[in-house]
C-alpha cells in the first residue's frame, strides 16, 4: 500500500484528502486498527521520530504524549517515586520501563495530554497497554506490539482506538518537500541527533554536569526539534515537566513552560496526593478538579462544579505554602530552540528551579544572559544547534 484515503482533512469540511509516499514505496507502517485521521497521521509521524531518536540517543525506553503536532509530554523509562506514581494514578499498576516512560511522558501536563496521541519507542508489552486502557487516547504508533498489548489495545474506544505499527527501520529520504498556498518549498531533512558532543561548549563559571543532566539536556534537545517554534521545555529526572511551544517570543515560551512546571510540581504537594475525590469520578474529571484546585482565579461557577468532585470540599493550599512548595523544585534543565535573547528568560526559569541551560548561543546579548546564569549559580552551555520547527 503506497497511498490511504482519509475521512477528511484538517477539517470536516476538507472532504478530499489522502496520504501517499511520492515514490510510489510503500508507506512504513500497518494500520492495526481503527481509522486514523490526517492530524492523527501528524501526530504519529511526528511523534514517533521523537521516540526513535531519544532511544537511539540515550538507549532508554521512551514515550511521547502528543497533541496537535506539539509534544505534551516525552520521557525515558526511569522509576517513580511513590508520589509520582500517586500523582500520575498508577500507585496500582505493576509498570514496565516502557510503560514508566508513557507514565511519564503523560504526567508532564495531564491536561493537555486529554486525548493525545502516544508513541512509544519498544513493542508494546501488556503494562504498557494497561496503561494507555485507561486514558483518554486518540491512539498509539509503536514499532510492535505483543498480542496480549494489542488485545487489551483493541478493545479500547468500543474497538476504534487508533493503532499503527511503524516500520522501525525506515528512514525517511533526505530531502522534504511541503506545498504552502500551491508553492512548493524543499530542503534537506533535519537529520541531526542531539546527543551528548552538542553539550562540549560550556559557558558560565560553574561547569558541573552530571550524566544524568547530560542525560535531561539531551531530551530537552530532542524533545525542542519536534516542538513547534519557538519553544522552550523544562525537563526534570529523564521527563518534561513543562513545554511552551508556538509563541512568537522567547519569555512566554519560558513562562509556558515554567507555569506548566510549576503546576506539575504542585500536583505533588501532600494537600492534593490526598484529595478525596467522590466514587466514580474518572481520571480526566480528577485532572481537572486538580487544575482548579491549584488555580488562584477559579469562578464562582467553577468552584461549585469542582466542590461537586469531592466527597468532602478540601482546603485549599495557600499562596504562602505553594511559594514555599515550589521552593524544592530544584536541579531542573531548560532547552530552548533557538537563542536566548535577553536575561529575563534566565530570571524566570530560576523561579522554576533551573539550573542548567542548553541553547545555541548566537545572540548580540549572549554576555548579559551568561551574567544573569552566573548570578544563580546555573550552568549554561552553547549547543551552536538551533532547532526551529515549522
Amino acid at each position: 500500500m503506497n497511498s490511504f484515503d482519509l475521512k477528511y482533512g484538517v477539517n470536516p469540511h476538507q472532504e478530499n484528502a489522502r496520504i501517499y509516499t511520492k515514490d510510489n514505496d510503500k508507506l512504513p507502517f500497518k494500520i492495526l486498527n481503527g481509522n486514523p485521521g490526517y492530524i492523527n497521521f501528524m501526530d504519529a509521524l511526528n511523534s514517533w521520530q521523537l521516540v526513535k531518536e531519544l532511544k537511539i540517543a540515550l538507549d532508554i525506553p521512551a514515550a511521547a504524549s502528543f497533541k496537535h503536532v506539539s509534544p505534551a509530554g516525552a520521557a525515558v523509562g526511569i522509576p517513580l517515586s511513590d508520589e509520582l506514581k500517586k500523582a500520575y494514578f498508577v500507585e496500582e499498576i505493576e509498570l514496565s520501563p516502557l510503560a514508566t516512560a508513557y507514565v511519564r511522558a503523560r504526567g508532564a501536563d495531564r491536561m493537555s495530554s486529554f486525548g493525545d496521541w502516544a508513541a512509544l519507542s519498544d513493542i508494546v508489552d501488556e503494562a504498557t497497554a494497561k496503561v494507555l486502557k485507561q486514558e483518554v487516547s486518540d491512539g498509539v504508533i509503536a514499532p510492535g506490539y505483543t498480542p496480549e498489548a494489542l488485545a487489551i489495545l483493541k478493545s479500547k474506544k468500543k474497538g476504534r482506538y487508533n493503532i499503527i505499527e511503524i516500520d522501525a527501520e525506515y528512514e525517511a529520504s533526505d530531502i522534504e518537500i511541503r506545498d504552502i498556498f500551491g508553492i512548493a518549498f524543499e530542503q534537506e531533512r533535519n537529520k541531526v541527533i542531539t546527543d551528548q558532543s552538542y553539550l562540549k561548549d560550556i559557558v558560565t563559571e560553574n561547569k558541573e554536569l552530571s550524566e544524568e543532566i547530560k542525560r535531561d539536556l539531551v531530551i530537552a534537545m530532542i524533545t525542542l526539534k519536534y516542538t513547534q517554534s519557538n519553544s522552550v521545555c523544562y525537563v526534570l529526572d529523564g521527563q518534561i515537566i513543562g513545554c511552551g511551544a508556538g509563541q512568537q517570543s522567547r519569555i512566554h515560551c519560558t513562562r509556558m513552560a515554567g507555569d506548566k512546571a510549576d503546576i506539575w510540581h504542585l500536583r505533588q504537594h501532600p494537600a492534593v496526593l490526598n484529595l478525596e475525590f467522590r466514587e466514580g469520578i474518572g481520571r480526566p474529571e480528577r485532572d481537572n478538579a486538580i487544575d482548579l484546585y491549584l488555580r488562584d482565579d477559579v469562578t464562582e461557577q467553577e468552584l461549585e462544579i469542582w466542590k461537586k468532585s469531592f466527597t468532602k470540599v478540601p482546603q485549599r493550599i495557600s499562596a504562602k505554602e505553594k511559594v514555599e512548595w515550589l521552593l524544592n523544585l530544584k536541579h531542573v534543565s531548560l532547552g530552548s530552540d533557538a537563542y536566548i535573547p535577553f536575561r529575563d528568560n534566565i530570571d524566570r526559569a530560576h523561579q522554576s528551579g533551573v539550573k542548567y541551560v542548553v541553547q545555541p548561543g548566537g545572540s548580540i546579548r549572549d554576555e548579559l544572559v551568561v551574567e544573569a546564569c552566573n548570578e544563580y549559580g546555573m550552568v549554561m552551555v552553547f549547543s551552536d544547534l538551533r532547532l526551529f520547527y515549522h
